[in-house]
């Protein structure tokens, strides 16, 4: 019997009609379960391949079960991989710190003191408008209204603000 399955699903000619059959339902399916078109077409190839190379252990009437339940493992495993390569790269910010020169680090950490010391310096009520825009990203218009003053007050706080800054950081 295991034969008969050997016949039926490596048969080229059986073969190729089952894949022309489904190949493109496989490809839906996981484009709409995941949402990458590409990613999609390349998982379902990579499951009739897997399909084709177990061939003589598979029968043609377990087939599609045998290459969507490949090709959702391979869609998972592929997502995990993603995720991975998105959390380094998240962590990683571009510069190798061990190839730093002792010197660049110690200006570094000095300018940064001097940063923090010059932020710490101004007026609150500038230090407030400016920390509000470029550590929370807030526009000039949301500003304004959290701190319920126009927008013209926040533009000269933060003008005064930078002023002030490059003053003190001696730029």
């Amino acid at each position: 019997m295991t034969n008969n399955y050997k016949s039926n699903t490596c048969d080229e000619i059986i073969f190729s009609s089952f894949f022309k059959k489904n190949i493109k339902a496989l490809r839906n399916f996981l484009f709409y379960k995941y949402g990458n078109e590409e990613m999609a077409q390349d998982i379902a190839q990579d499951a009739f391949i897997k399909l084709w190379q177990n061939c003589a252990s598979v029968p043609i009437d377990k087939a599609k079960s045998f290459v969507y339940t490949i090709a959702n493992n391979s869609s998972i495993n592929e997502l995990a991989h993603q995720k991975v390569v998105l959390k380094y790269e998240k962590n990683f910010n571009g510069i190798d710190k061990t190839n730093e020169s002792p010197e660049y680090l110690l200006e570094e950490q000095e300018f940064q003191a001097k940063l923090i010391k010059a932020i710490e310096n101004l007026n609150p009520k500038q230090r407030q408008a400016f920390l509000m825009h470029r550590i929370d990203g807030k526009k000039y218009s949301e500003i304004a209204q959290e701190l319920e003053i126009t927008v013209k007050a926040v533009e000269k706080r933060i003008h005064l603000a930078l002023l002030s800054l490059r003053e003190n950081i001696d730029l």
